[in-house]
């Protein structure tokens, strides 16, 4: 897969407008400009409100980008340019693994890894099959449900806050402080509206986790926050501001991106009947169904931002020292290189070894967790609610606004036919 950007495909004094990016035509449906950008201009700056970013477009490129170390995510390197894209509130819940490069990446993430194990994941399987089971059961007698409401945000949270020993009656408040920064760009606030609200959830959640994080260290349990506490490497163990930012990090990185999936897995679906019958006839296609879906339309369609600590071309396009790069994943699943007709969905392509996850240092420790849900909310709609159908016209439905860094739906409504709760309405 050797791609080589043509002449045409920009420099780095070529700055085009963002504003297609924030239309609600391009939330809906990105990928025409995606592949029009491979086409044309794989590497190119784009201007946005706040600052220019190149945006890389293409399979080959994005792996380069994602495995290159002169592209930091240290933020406290980044200088000026982080405060013009986070501001310096944002560096209280941005001191965590997803922001530093090696070495003070790799201690960080094998600290977390020592609590993240498969054994520990696959532990989770049979609460993460009670927790869906019991979602279902409250619907399926309803024969309409907002999926995003009623299903895809409180199967991750449930699982995430048994992961992080969140007490369930705190999930409504973490639910609470979470949607606020989830829709940002909705309800009519105004740009600033938006970054004041958006401060405010955060300092929330963060006061939250500092409080958890204090009431596991007086009386740990059996959860990820407690073995973080006690989490070593060598000598080193995480700081508290350490262990509260990861608690940020792990829940958006394991709530928001699996239940944003969860609604996109089901649009596809509905919207592709041939490949749902599929799925009907043969439920032991799930696992790789799921893999095509994330690389069809998966959650987290741009990677985190990353900063050019010195002069380097991408695809042939020079990049100079503090630039911001952003991987567009989304349009890297569908590069024609990568899979053949990759505007098609096909759930029995097998393994395609899509970014949805990332590349390279960063690839994301949640994988396991994110499959395991996914594979199991598939399985169980499958068989709980096989005539699902959407209750409007895909064109009506609405997506996260462009100020959103996920690819979700505000709201998914779905209808059925009903049927009873097996032992009865809980």
């Amino acid at each position: 897969m050797t791609q080589t950007a043509p002449a045409s495909s920009g420099t780095s004094d070529d700055v085009v407008p963002g504003g297609e990016i924030y239309t609600p035509e391009f939330r809906a449906d990105p990928y025409p400009v995606y592949a029009r950008l491979r086409a044309e201009r794989p590497v190119v700056k784009v201007r946005t409100p706040r600052f220019d970013s190149f945006l890389v477009t293409r399979y080959d490129d994005a792996r380069q980008a994602l495995s290159d170390p002169r592209l930091s995510k240290d933020l406290y390197r980044a200088g000026d340019t982080y405060l013009a894209v986070f501001g310096e509130k944002a560096r209280q819940i941005n001191t965590n693994m997803l922001n530093s490069d090696p070495p003070e990446h790799s201690r960080l993430r094998r600290l977390v890894t020592q609590a993240f194990t498969p054994r520990r994941i696959e532990a989770m399987r049979p609460r993460v099959e009670e927790i869906v089971e019991g979602l279902l059961d409250r619907i399926a007698p309803r024969g309409a449900t907002d999926f995003v409401d009623d299903f895809a945000l409180r199967l991750p949270l449930a699982v995430i806050g048994d992961l992080l020993g969140i007490p369930e009656a705190d999930h409504e408040e973490i639910l609470a402080g979470t949607q606020v920064i989830r829709t940002v760009g909705t309800g009519g606030r105004s740009p600033q509206e938006d970054r004041a609200a958006i401060g405010q959830a955060q300092e929330r959640l963060h006061a939250y986790f500092t409080g958890l994080v204090a009431a596991k260290r007086r009386d740990p349990g059996e959860d990820l926050v407690s073995a973080l506490i006690t989490a070593r490497d060598g000598d080193g163990r995480l700081s508290e501001a350490e262990l509260v930012s990861t608690c940020f990090l792990l829940l958006f990185a394991g709530y928001q991106t699996t239940s944003d999936f969860l609604g996109n897995a089901v649009v596809a679906l509905l919207t592709h009947p041939e490949e749902m019958e599929k799925l009907l006839a043969d439920p032991d296609l799930v696992p790789d169904a799921v893999e095509e879906l994330l690389r069809f339309d998966g959650s987290v369609p741009v990677s985190s931002f990353r900063f050019a600590t010195e002069d380097l071309e991408i695809g042939g396009v020079p990049i100079p020292a503090g630039s911001i790069v952003t991987v567009v994943l989304s349009s890297a699943n569908h590069d024609p290189e990568l899979v053949a007709d990759p505007d098609a969905l096909d759930l029995t392509r097998g393994d395609t070894q899509h970014m949805s996850f990332g590349h390279g240092v960063h690839y994301c420790l949640g994988t396991a967790l994110a499959r395991l849900e996914a594979t199991t909310a598939l399985r169980r709609i499958l068989v709980r609610l096989p005539d699902l159908r959407l209750d409007v016209p895909v064109e009506e439905l609405q997506w996260l606004p462009a100020a959103s860094a996920f690819r979700g739906l505000l709201e998914l409504p779905l209808r059925f036919t009903p049927t009873p709760t097996p032992g009865g309405t809980r």
